[in-house]
């Protein structure tokens, strides 16, 4: 029974044959292995073409730019897993990266959607300042959080932020995509009635979508980069398991109240 519709039945990422594999076009020994680094690598396999400099050089930054953060939930949670079954290491990644959401580290998603809909508007006539406020003001207004703001430890800024801007000027990045995010905290400021914290989510997204890259696939380049860390804090897990420490000190923190006697504590 076929469900939903369907494209046509081919796929232009890979094949293979007895002797040979092929990945979009390429002989995978000759032409790839030894040739290109896996940053290049992956963009050649989500795109189909290989990366210009400026697309490989700001691409491996931002996986550098997130790929750690310390004992984020996503770590908290692949540690325990992994505890919970050493064997499974894949259980534990995908643990962690299950956390890669809305809330955490997966932002500049909602950015690049924010971004493409900023411009699009500007691109049909509207002022670029009236469009970041009224875009603010919607957020503000429904009660939402704006996607790329607000950060538990870094303020006034996020120092991941700052450097990006700082290389897209230095290598001559500049479009729509940037100038738009660089409007957004004067409007967010106008509209909360205080300077809010640009993560680095923002500029991850605007970076990506000023040079090309498709903005369906943003959210992969924090999957990509934070399994590379989750997979440090599991080298390390096994080791010295901090992962059953971190959830008995998690158990000791909250308060069992039994129920209809909530509030007495």
């Amino acid at each position: 029974m076929a469900i939903g519709k369907h494209g046509a039945a081919q796929t232009s990422i890979c094949t293979s044959w007895p002797d040979r594999i092929e990945v979009r076009g390429r002989d995978l020994c000759n032409d790839l292995m030894g040739h290109v680094g896996f940053t290049d690598y992956f963009f050649l396999l989500v795109t189909g073409r290989m990366p210009t400099p400026d697309q490989s050089y700001f691409l491996d930054t931002l996986l550098v730019a997130i790929a750690e953060h310390g004992l984020t939930p996503t770590a908290q949670a692949a540690r325990m897993t992994y505890d919970a079954d050493p064997a499974a290491l894949q259980a534990a990644v995908a643990a962690g990266i299950l956390g890669c959401g809305s809330v955490l580290l997966g932002t500049s998603e909602l950015c690049g959607k924010l971004l493409v809909e900023a411009r699009r508007r500007v691109d049909a006539g509207e002022d670029a300042d009236a469009v970041a406020e009224s875009i603010a003001r919607e957020y503000r207004e429904s009660r939402r959080a704006f996607p790329g703001f607000g950060h538990p430890v870094h303020k006034p800024v996020d120092p991941r932020t700052v450097r990006i801007f700082e290389m897209t000027a230095e290598r001559g990045i500049e479009g729509p995509y940037i100038d738009m995010a660089r409007r957004f905290p004067a409007a967010v400021e106008r509209v909360w009635g205080k300077p809010l914290t640009m993560n680095v989510q923002m500029p991850i997204a605007a970076v990506l979508l000023e040079l090309d890259f498709p903005a369906s696939v943003i959210k992969a380049i924090a999957i990509l980069a934070r399994t590379g860390g989750l997979l440090a804090h599991l080298a390390e897990e096994s080791d010295g398991q901090i992962g059953f420490l971190m959830a008995s000190h998690g158990e000791d923190a909250i308060a069992y109240v039994r129920q209809g006697e909530e509030g007495t504590r």
